[in-house]
């Protein structure tokens, strides 16, 4: 049996958003699956000499995680990652990685979970659907948990839209932009992103970005993780300046997504004012993906 897994990066808040949107990008994770004697993950591209290539690396843990929730033994297997998606870099990487793992489990296990199943996996494992949603179903996705369960609804958007995405040569945990964020809130700050969250959505649904930069604004977690990041507030500002619509944080950073009708100098504008703080940067420019994680039988072997 050998097979291929496609999954999308993944831009996750969107501003106000938080927690609650993602947006699944036209850039990907290659991973082809073949049966072998033992557990094995050779990386090319992205990650690449840093990620773990035996039965550490997570695919192979998302797949014994899916195992054993089936019940079943899982063969062991071959992962051949050919990676697009940049590590570390608020577009998804882990969780390209958890749903590979998860639907090469299901596949190599007769499929005894339903997508919608899988998805749930997915979010056990991330610990939030804001990713691992748009990755698994494409597009522009609202998510959110209920007693345990994803809800997770796909909006169709606009496909004029032009992606601009810095990500800057800066490592920014997880767990340190988590724990930026203030324990509480006020009232004015959270009408401010539920309002605006729901005018982020329509904006995306009809590819109005007038409307969109005007309301991609936030006050729940951009303001402290911004400070964290070198230049990430000045390339934001850049970004504007040379035309861009609406900017925002991509996921906890420390890439900056910037929305507009063409490129035009945007991605140039966001690298020279990460490298004024001393920050190299890495541009890319994408359009959105309007499907999510797919499966492609290569061969069958007997």
């Amino acid at each position: 049996m050998k097979f291929t897994i496609n999954v999308p990066a993944t831009s996750a808040n969107l501003g106000p958003g938080f927690d609650a949107l993602g947006l699944a990008l036209d850039l990907w994770n290659e991973t082809t699956i073949s049966l072998a004697k033992e557990f094995a993950a050779h990386v090319t591209g992205e990650g690449a000499g840093r990620l773990a290539s035996g039965k550490n690396n997570l695919i192979v843990r998302a797949a014994q995680r899916l195992a054993e929730g089936a019940g079943k033994p899982l063969p062991p297997f071959h992962a051949e990652c050919v990676n697009h998606i940049p590590l570390s870099s608020g577009m998804g990487s882990s969780s390209a990685a958890i749903i590979t793992g998860l639907m090469a489990g299901n596949t190599l296990l007769e499929n005894p979970f339903s997508r919608e199943e899988i998805l749930n996996l997915a979010c056990d494992m991330e610990g939030h659907p804001d990713n691992v949603a748009p990755a698994m179903m494409g597009g522009l996705v609202v998510s959110t948990m209920e007693r345990g369960e994803v809800i997770a609804r796909k909006i169709p958007i606009s496909t004029d839209i032009h992606v601009t995405i810095a990500l800057p040569d800066f490592y920014l945990p997880t767990k340190q932009a988590r724990a930026a964020l203030p324990k509480k809130v006020s009232m004015k700050n959270a009408i401010h992103n539920i309002s605006r969250t729901a005018l982020v959505v329509e904006a995306l649904r009809n590819g109005d970005l007038d409307l969109l930069g005007k309301v991609m604004t936030d006050k729940l977690h951009q303001p402290y993780r911004l400070r964290l990041i070198p230049g990430a507030a000045q390339a934001m500002s850049a970004a504007k300046d040379a035309g861009a619509s609406a900017v925002a944080l991509s996921g906890a950073g420390p890439s900056v997504i910037a929305f507009s009708t063409g490129e035009a100098g945007v991605g140039e504008s966001m690298k020279r004012a990460y490298e004024a703080a001393g920050v190299d940067a890495r541009i890319f420019r994408l359009g959105v993906a309007g499907r999510g994680a797919e499966l492609e039988r290569r061969e069958l072997e007997n």
